[in-house]
């Protein structure tokens, strides 16, 4: 006990009525709440419907997700029915890396349980526990017990580790704290996916559908503009062939880009730390892609379209396309997203599939008159920036709430006792 007095703490940041409070306790899972086991079921158990049975893939950012779901008959031995604020926890799985994730089970869930792969932890504290599962000290605690190749969580383990923990009160007023910023993170992306949705909709209805000459909505302006153009790729824009080779060195300031760094429809320098000198553009048989060409990816991957803001590099994975006069690279590039069903018709399937230049050249784009090309490209960009302000607004959101567990909870090393 006196060993343990000495590894008392208290936050950096901590409520106006607790300030006297005193330290914080250390204590050990087991004396915060239980854990109960789950479900072992086989096959022949399966239904349509029934008993719903919650598994690591119904853990999703922290937050039950309801869209691979598995039920059993009602009937079967053994299952621990859920109850709301249950902590559900992934303590077994192929992935180490899903090993101690968890969420908290809401009010209003159907009956359910959960798999032998998955455990809940029961507390009357349970959405402090759950705010302390989201910190580095239980992140730590769970990286120890894997150790190199276990990929699971004893829970004779569990039960061990160890938090510092505040009286009941002040669990209470920083978990209601969080879970306060929790619920607007979760706002502002079911916002967010409500204008990506919006965007993909809008997206069908701008241009016309495989094998129809006009789209379903146009501007005003447009109605009587005539059937738009069908045109191969290559009629409307000079290919821009990557590199035969990787680059053996990086000492220039022209960025070499990859598919991993399409992330969004405008490729910024600063997505790539690897960069060339001219000589090692050259070197490695590469074409400088000019400033406001269409990138597209054409190994394994395809759709992923993204257009350069600044003059740049690309591999072997990707394609560039430099548009003429008549068509607007936006344009091209929204068209180009819709086209993925027909791109993986005309690819080349080997061990993994990929278009070459000459069936990238036969890909069909819709084409209207370059002024509506414009009006279409200037809605959809108009949206890809509300996108962005409201991923931007979340993830500030995030940065508060790391920021203010890094406050409310006491700062140490490593857990000890």
């Amino acid at each position: 006990m006196n060993q343990e007095k000495k590894h008392e703490f208290k936050p950096k940041l901590r409520f106006p009525e607790f300030w006297d409070a005193g330290d914080w306790e250390i204590k050990p899972l087991g004396k915060l709440g239980e854990l109960v086991s789950g479900l072992t079921y086989s096959p022949e158990d399966v239904r349509e419907k029934g008993l719903l049975v919650l598994r690591s893939s119904n853990v999703q950012n922290g937050e039950i997700c309801l869209e691979d779901n598995v039920y059993v008959t009602p009937e079967i031995k053994g299952a621990n029915l859920s109850k709301p604020n249950d902590i559900l926890i992934c303590v077994r799985n192929g992935s180490k890396a899903l090993i101690g994730k968890n969420a908290l089970v809401p009010e209003g869930m159907p009956l359910c349980t959960h798999g032998a792969f998955m455990t809940v932890f029961r507390s009357q504290s349970a959405k402090f526990i759950f705010q302390l599962f989201q910190t580095s000290a239980y992140q730590k605690q769970v990286d120890g017990d894997l150790g190199a190749t276990i990929n699971s969580i004893n829970g004779s383990n569990f039960v061990k580790y160890k938090f510092y923990v505040p009286l009941s009160q002040e669990q209470q007023k920083i978990a209601d704290c969080l879970s306060s910023i929790s619920d607007r993170i979760t706002l502002e992306a079911q916002k967010l996916d409500t204008l990506k949705a919006h965007k993909k909709g809008l997206m069908q209805q701008l241009f016309p559908a495989e094998g129809e000459t006009l789209p379903k909505l146009r501007f005003p302006e447009f109605q009587d503009s005539g059937e738009w153009e069908e045109k191969k790729l290559g009629e409307v824009c000079d290919c821009i062939v990557p590199g035969r080779d990787k680059p053996k060195s990086f000492t220039g300031d022209i960025p070499w880009i990859t598919i991993p760094d399409i992330q969004g429809l405008r490729i910024y320098s600063s997505v790539s730390k690897l960069k060339l000198s001219v000589d090692e553009i050259k070197e490695c048989g590469a074409k400088i892609v000019p400033k406001n060409s269409v990138i597209m990816s054409c190994v394994g991957t395809f759709g992923l379209i993204s257009i350069c803001e600044q003059d740049l590099v690309i591999n072997q994975q990707l394609h560039a396309w430099l548009p003429n006069p008549k068509i607007n690279n936006y344009y091209l590039a929204y068209s180009l997203i819709l086209q993925k069903k027909q791109m993986e018709r005309m690819a080349t399937n080997t061990t993994i599939a990929y278009l070459n230049k000459s069936s990238c050249n036969a890909i069909k784009i819709p084409l209207p008159a370059l002024i509506e090309q414009q009006k279409i490209a200037d809605c959809l960009s108009s949206l890809d920036e509300l996108i962005a302000a409201q991923a931007q607004a979340i993830d500030t959101l995030k940065t508060h709430k790391k920021g203010l567990m890094q406050q409310l909870f006491p700062s140490v090393e490593e857990v000890k006792g």
